[in-house]
């Protein structure tokens, strides 16, 4: 293949989120920093900058899958390929990605959006009992999936925290290199 049919935007794409996913890693040596993840900027990021949109479902999905199967083997010490939440968290991470794809411009409106869209979302339907049963922990019923939402607050503020945090590399280091190369702008920003 020659270096001409390289696409190197979407090289840099896949790299970018790659680096990022394996800072999921991080979390499980140190539990204080429990769900401080860059997965939703992953999912933000990929959507608002693959031009084909079908790249960042997959390059977003199986970066976030990917790192699931190894995490789940650290804390189990076996393969497991598929949880109870396995297919609520593709969901999750399909919707961010489609958030994403829909921000034309980078402005404070869409920078609260790709900050607060993911963890809104991960939180109002993992933390549903019908979903997350949590070890039977919160009954399946308005009041349980109460409960689960503000037992989850912790949990999720990491989250925001994870996704500001590398949000801001991830969206920043990426619109710094578009200006320094021009081979990482699409071609609307080209013509421009």
């Amino acid at each position: 293949m020659s270096l001409e049919k390289i696409n190197t935007r979407t090289l840099i794409l896949i790299l970018m989120i790659v680096a990022a996913t394996a800072m999921r890693f991080v979390s499980y040596e140190y539990k204080w920093m429990s769900n401080f993840s860059p997965v939703g900027a992953i999912a933000m990021f990929g959507g608002v900058y693959f031009t084909d949109k079908w790249k960042a479902y997959v390059v977003v999905l199986l970066s976030l899958y990917a790192s699931d199967v190894v995490i789940n083997h650290f804390y189990t010490n076996s393969w497991i390929f598929f949880t109870g939440d396995t297919f609520w968290n593709c969901v999750c991470f399909c919707m961010m990605v489609f958030i994403g794809s829909r921000i034309k411009n980078l402005n404070i409106v869409s920078s609260l959006i790709i900050l607060l869209a993911p963890v809104t979302i991960h939180w109002l339907i993992m933390d549903m009992p019908w979903i997350n049963d949590a070890g039977g922990l919160y009954p399946k019923t308005l009041a349980g999936y109460g409960a689960a939402l503000i037992a989850a607050i912790p949990f999720e503020k990491n989250m925001l925290l994870g996704d500001a945090v590398f949000g801001l590399i991830l969206f920043g280091g990426f619109e710094l290199a578009k200006k320094k190369y021009g081979a990482l702008r699409n071609r609307t920003e080209l013509a421009l």
